[in-house]
């Protein structure tokens, strides 16, 4: 595809991935020259890798547009994860990473909601949902796991392609949940044991 037929506010949107804030142009230099030397390990890899994962190119950047505009106008990630799955006055919002869910219909993009008391996914954009009538709606796609009822949290990797880093959530009823083509894998694992650490201690103090 030509850049020229990319929407200018995707451009923005790929740039700002590629220079994340807080990084100033001549840092982001210096870092990029580094990265290409270790590509397997590099951001701008896994964010290749990420949009990859998606179903079309049209659709993944027509769903990462939305989620931008989403978290614009809710006035951040934790507002939106708020908005969604709620929070109570304990709880405490940790981190918000993209990734893909991985389903029977393949794998779906969107934001992974990582707090003391849960681990939530909702999609990006709306999925197909057969109805109790027959009739076929539309409705982002969520899930919500309490932190107390994860019994594990893996770390896993394609054999053939390391740089691909996979989480696997198992439940105490044995539901497995994987999530991949994370943007920065290393802080949503590390959130996420942050939050399994929280919540085997509160079962102890109980």
């Amino acid at each position: 595809m030509l850049l020229s037929a990319v929407p200018v506010v995707c451009v923005l949107v790929l740039m700002d991935c590629l220079n994340p804030a807080g990084v100033d142009e001549e840092d982001s230099k210096k870092g990029t020259t580094r990265q290409l030397g270790r590509k397997h390990s590099s951001f701008a890899y896994r964010v290749i890798d990420h949009v990859k994962l998606g179903a079309k190119l049209s659709e993944t950047v027509k769903g990462k547009l939305s989620l931008g505009a989403k978290v614009i106008q809710e006035g951040g990630r934790e507002n939106i994860f708020k908005h969604i799955f709620g929070m109570n006055e304990k709880e405490k919002f940790l981190k918000a990473s993209q990734c893909y869910l991985s389903t029977s219909s393949g794998p779906i993009g969107g934001l992974l909601f990582i707090s003391t008391e849960k681990v939530a996914f909702c999609s990006d954009r709306s999925i197909d949902f057969p109805s109790p009538t027959g009739e076929i709606v539309k409705a982002p796609y969520k899930v919500s796991i309490p932190t107390r009822k994860i019994k594990s949290a893996n770390e896993s990797e394609n054999v053939d392609k390391p740089a691909q880093k996979y989480v696997q959530i198992v439940t105490e009823d044995d539901y497995e949940f994987w999530f991949m083509g994370f943007l920065r894998y290393e802080k949503a694992f590390k959130n996420l044991e942050k939050a399994l650490s929280a919540a085997k201690e509160a079962k102890i103090s109980l």
